[in-house]
């Protein structure tokens, strides 16, 4: 077993990352749930560029972050849980909250799964994790839009679900899971992409450009039975004002944080929550994946894959291969924003 690991450590905010050693568990510590993971590629999320910008107080540096990975196995404990479901070799992705810039990182095996087909390369499949964790609660958490579980013989539910930041690379995947549980999808993003998300099974896209774009959206949910809004990317006011808009009053649940502005005045009937989501082995964090694995690690998601009926969306774009020595470079792209793609660091 390897001796040494390294990390990008974020000694302080608004400071590029370094390069240090960190302290790699033997396997007599690794737990009953710890898998080590030597990681291939690693994908780069908008929030590690934020975090890389702005101090917040849930943070005590130093810090690592990154989020998205996938490699090979290393390590797991004999006779743990882990090691019945993991072995040392197999092809894996998976999340961790703010510790995934690492050679090698303990991942959870809840929140980790194997690379359901040879054919699906590590640069694709790290573009899963924190996205498909983000959109499968935001959608079917029991606190959040609570909507059915997708499966492969899904019928159609009659019902519609606004998925606002379509392109981006959690509404390209909720896109994908809220119609694999039957229902049909309404989306916004920029008209170039419209081809993209329709392509995902949204049956009709907006610009979310447009000046009326909210009195639009608005009408076309109304014209049926709409089970919630999902907001994917942008400002969560935005979905709001749907909301608002709307003769249903749409509860909102957003991958961003709820701002109190975001609710319009002297409307009380908006009611929109903030999905959070963190890697943890207890707490309310765990009982949250744990009540939508069948969608993501433990389910739906490696079936559709294995099936060839759920795409890698959005697709990755490998910034380099230069390993760790890459990811500061990454994360200065996603700071100037990207669309409908997933920026990748790989280890050559």
């Amino acid at each position: 077993m390897v001796t040494v690991n390294r990390a990008v450590w974020q000694d302080k905010a608004g400071v590029p990352g370094v390069i240090r050693e960190k302290p790699l568990p033997t396997i007599d510590e690794l737990g009953d749930r710890d898998v080590l993971v030597k990681v291939h590629a690693w994908a780069i999320n908008p929030c590690d560029g934020m975090y890389q910008a702005a101090a917040l107080p849930m943070f005590r540096y130093p810090i690592i972050l990154g989020e998205d990975v996938a490699g090979t196995v290393e390590a797991v404990a004999l006779g743990s849980t882990a090691a019945s479901k993991f072995s040392v070799g197999d092809r894996v992705f998976g999340f961790t909250s703010a510790n995934g810039f690492q050679d090698y990182v303990s991942l959870d095996y809840t929140l980790m799964a194997k690379i359901p087909s040879e054919s699906i390369p590590f640069r694709d499949a790290v573009g899963f994790p924190l996205c498909i964790t983000t959109s499968s609660v935001s959608l079917f958490g029991k606190d959040y839009l609570n909507l059915e579980y997708p499966r492969l013989d899904a019928l159609r539910r009659g019902k519609s679900v606004l998925v606002w930041g379509g392109s981006s690379a959690a509404g390209s995947n909720a896109i994908q899971m809220a119609t694999g549980a039957g229902y049909d999808v309404i989306t916004t993003c920029s008209p170039r992409n419209f081809e993209y998300v329709m392509g995902l099974g949204a049956v009709k896209a907006f610009d979310y450009h447009s000046p009326t774009v909210t009195q639009d959206v608005a009408a076309e949910l109304d014209k049926g039975k709409c089970a919630g809004i999902y907001m994917a990317a942008g400002s969560t006011a935005a979905a709001c004002k749907v909301s608002a808009a709307s003769k249903q009053k749409l509860f909102v649940v957003s991958s961003n944080p709820v701002l109190p502005g975001d609710i319009p005045d002297g409307d009380g009937g908006v009611e929109a929550k903030f999905t959070h989501v963190e890697a943890k082995s207890t707490g309310v964090g765990a009982d949250v994946f744990a009540e939508t694995l069948r969608a993501t690690f433990g389910g739906y998601l490696l079936e559709a894959l294995e099936k060839g009926v759920y795409k890698i969306a959005p697709p990755p774009q490998v910034v380099n291969r230069k390993g760790l020595e890459g990811i500061q470079e990454a994360v200065d792209i996603i700071k100037g924003g990207v669309s409908a793609t997933k920026l990748v660091v790989e280890r050559s």
